[in-house]
């Protein structure tokens, strides 16, 4: 396995296992909740599939009430198991939201931007905001994935060595486009310069609708929409931080017209203003 696994400091209750570099969770909105029991594993995946997979994710709770979980979703494809079943989250425009309660779990596997091209047929953008189930796409012998993952009871070095089987069986075709896509997105991230697609055509040298056809391609979204997400990710990074931001000069540092223009995206996809979000956001 790639990286260090290490042990995050918890509360006593919420228990983060993350290999190094993973340790970052972003869009995670009004984290933790003020009661239960959490798990939460993050783990690279062997270099034979990373070509195509970013990371593997586990999250178990037991909870003593319902906790609604909301994010707000990167770039990326999911391939997830929980209650039984294995489904596709294609990439999400929308707040993801989810009620989590009693005692369970949900394991998932998070491709690349553009790692999942190789398996769909035809223009990934067709799976946008779609959830469907694996066996769509990877046939009927999911279902023998599925019994085995159902089998292992959450222990997750278990469940990432099935799913290696799984997809080792299935290795695509090396496609350059598929690192240049993820590259894109990633310096998307790691540089807060790049706040609109002219900006991201100047850093990379690519024009503006070669990126467009690229990311409609591979990626499912357009480099606009991964550079808005991305800046909304920040908003979230500051607010659950506890600061009292001045709105005017983030509105500035994260590329929005004007503080008006922060709160109305901000609450268009989130729900609330950012003040109201911060001041409710304790789970």
């Amino acid at each position: 396995m790639i990286g260090k696994s290490r042990q995050s400091p918890s509360s006593g209750r919420i228990k983060r296992i993350f290999d190094t570099g993973l340790e970052k969770t972003r869009g995670v909105l009004r984290w933790p909740p003020s009661a239960g029991q959490f798990k939460h594993v993050r783990r690279y995946p062997p270099r034979d599939l990373a070509p195509w997979i970013d990371s593997y994710w586990m999250v178990n709770w037991d909870l003593p009430q319902p906790y609604l979980q909301e994010t707000l979703p990167h770039p990326n494809f999911h391939f997830v198991f929980e209650k039984g079943k294995c489904v596709i989250f294609g990439t999400s425009t929308t707040k993801f939201s989810r009620v989590l309660q009693g005692k369970d779990g949900v394991f998932g596997v998070k491709f690349r931007p553009g790692g999942f091209r190789p398996y769909i047929k035809g223009p990934i953008a067709e799976w946008l905001n779609r959830v469907a189930p694996a066996r769509r796409v990877f046939g009927e012998e999911t279902a023998v994935l599925q019994d085995k993952l159902a089998s292992l009871s959450w222990k997750t070095d278990r469940m990432i060595e099935a799913s290696n089987a799984f997809f080792r069986a299935r290795l695509p075709e090396p496609d350059p486009r598929i690192d240049l896509a993820d590259k894109i997105v990633r310096l998307i991230v790691e540089q807060r310069e790049i706040k609109t697609v002219a900006d991201l055509e100047a850093r990379t040298g690519i024009g503006i609708r070669k990126l467009q056809r690229l990311f409609s391609e591979y990626v499912g979204v357009s480099p606009k929409w991964v550079i808005r997400r991305n800046r909304l990710h920040e908003l979230v990074e500051i607010l659950n931080s506890g600061s009292e931001p001045d709105w005017a000069q983030v509105a500035v540092e994260l590329g929005y017209f004007d503080q008006a223009h922060l709160i109305n995206e901000f609450k268009a996809i989130v729900g609330s203003p950012p003040a109201e979000y911060q001041k409710n956001g304790d789970g």
